[in-house]
């Protein structure tokens, strides 16, 4: 799991990146494009939203929708983000990729006679832990030991019978070398003893070419490291969109509210198409740039033959990409109604991290689980709520560890949870949306939303 403790960092830093850019970005003031503020916009777009006000609410919200999608699309963090962050994905996988297929070829020296078949059980022993062996032959120990101070070979083969090293191979050294030392040690071991035993050749190499016994277990089968380092870079993905949207969703209806476009889209449509098509929009957006990101990563890792997400089962995937969906769709109603009740952007730093304090538990447990791949009865339990269900959820997925019909009751329970979250928040937004001078309380609207 070494391996992963980047990628982990990474999601923790782009996050936090994330915050502090979101929170620093400067507002699309009314007046931008020559307009004063409570200035009417263009007709076009004004008598667009008006014509939909008689048509279907997906028409109106589908407006709505689409001047989000552009807006996005035309803001530079976006598109900062759109590139950066694939080239970040991809930089993990291809990297160590590309160190681990460029491994030197280790320098073994020779002192004394090394018969042919041992030879052959050097360079296997090599082959099993990635590398190659070059033989190079010395002229006694003096002279080997002589190559080992210098660094000129990597370790040394004293007359088939003992193995010298420059320094202490630590029982937690997972290098190459230390890797290769075992392995060629215990092959020369192996090799000696069948010489002792007085076996002859085709005996030996019976016994060292004999097939472990199939072992077999009484539970399920268990996860592999691959799917298990999936899932946790499944979670970073979710974690910063979630973190990165949400953020944006508040920020973008704190700034229609302090900057008085509210008022005149208003005018056009109702509330609740307004705020349906602005999480529709960022939520388009959101799902667009995290496709992206897994196509990266999928063609990265194909490209260079990385094991990072060999094997992954297209279920672990689907299922991360459906959690962010559903993540999004219940907190951004959150982050929304929050949002109408702000009107500085000093108010915004207070608002997102206590609605931030699920996601960042959700994530924090999640990594957890998924790196020592035993779940426990409440992470179990997390699953099925909807504020650490999308962190919870593909962790057990990327386990093994639930079935279809508990996926799916999860996820009913997340619709149904996002409905009654949506309707508070619509009631919230709509009482709060137009108070200005002031932050708004939430007591001040709550009792209203619930009548």
């Amino acid at each position: 799991m070494k391996p992963l403790i980047p990628v982990v960092i990474l999601g923790l830093v782009l996050a936090v990146l994330a915050l502090r850019l979101s929170g620093r970005l400067p507002g699309r003031r009314a007046g931008a494009s020559g307009r004063a503020p409570g200035q009417p916009a263009p007709a076009r777009r004004l008598t667009s939203a008006r014509r939909g006000s008689a048509e279907p609410v997906l028409g109106a919200t589908g407006l709505v929708a689409a001047r989000e999608v552009r807006e996005r699309f035309r803001g530079w963090i976006y598109r900062a983000g759109t590139l950066l962050i694939p080239v970040a994905v991809a930089a993990v996988i291809v990297i160590p990729a590309l160190q681990h297929g460029k491994s030197r070829p280790q320098q073994v020296g020779v002192a004394g006679a090394l018969a042919a078949p041992l030879r052959a059980a050097v360079a296997a022993a090599a082959v099993s832990v990635g590398t190659t062996a070059h033989l190079v032959p010395e002229a006694d120990v003096t002279a080997a030991r002589d190559s080992l101070r210098a660094g000129r070979i990597d370790l040394a083969i004293i007359g088939a019978r003992e193995v010298l090293v420059t320094k202490p191979i630590q029982p937690a050294d997972t290098s190459t070398t230390a890797e290769f030392v075992r392995a060629a040690a215990r092959t020369l071991g192996v090799t000696e003893a069948f010489q002792a035993a007085g076996l002859s050749a085709a005996q030996a190499a019976q016994i060292a070419g004999a097939k472990a016994l199939p072992v077999t277990s009484l539970q399920p089968g268990g996860t592999s490291g691959t799917v298990r380092s999936t899932s946790i870079i499944g979670l970073v993905l979710v974690f910063f969109m979630l973190i990165q949207y949400n953020t944006w969703t508040l920020i973008g209806v704190m700034e229609e509210k302090s900057s008085r476009v509210v008022e005149v889209l208003l005018a056009a449509i109702r509330p609740v198409q307004l705020l349906a098509g602005k999480v529709l929009g960022i939520g388009l957006v959101a799902l667009t740039q995290a496709a992206l990101i897994v196509a990266v990563a999928v063609v990265a890792a194909k490209a260079v033959g990385s094991d990072l997400l060999n094997g992954t089962a297209p279920v672990v995937l689907v299922a991360t990409l459906a959690w962010l969906v559903l993540g999004y769709a219940f907190y951004c109603w959150v982050f929304a109604a929050a949002g109408s009740m702000a009107e500085r952007r000093d108010q915004v730093q207070t608002l997102v991290f206590p609605l931030s304090l699920p996601i960042i538990f959700g994530y924090t447990f999640a990594i957890t689980v998924a790196s020592s791949g035993s779940p426990s009865t409440f992470f179990k339990v997390l699953a099925y709520l909807p504020p650490t269900a999308p962190f919870a959820m593909p962790v057990l997925v990327g386990l093994g560890a639930v079935s279809w019909w508990e996926f799916a009751v999860s996820v009913a329970i997340s619709i149904l949870c996002t409905a009654a979250v949506a309707r508070l928040a619509a009631g919230i937004y709509r009482r709060s949306i137009l108070r200005t001078g002031r932050r708004v309380r939430l007591r001040e609207v709550i009792s209203g939303t619930a009548r």
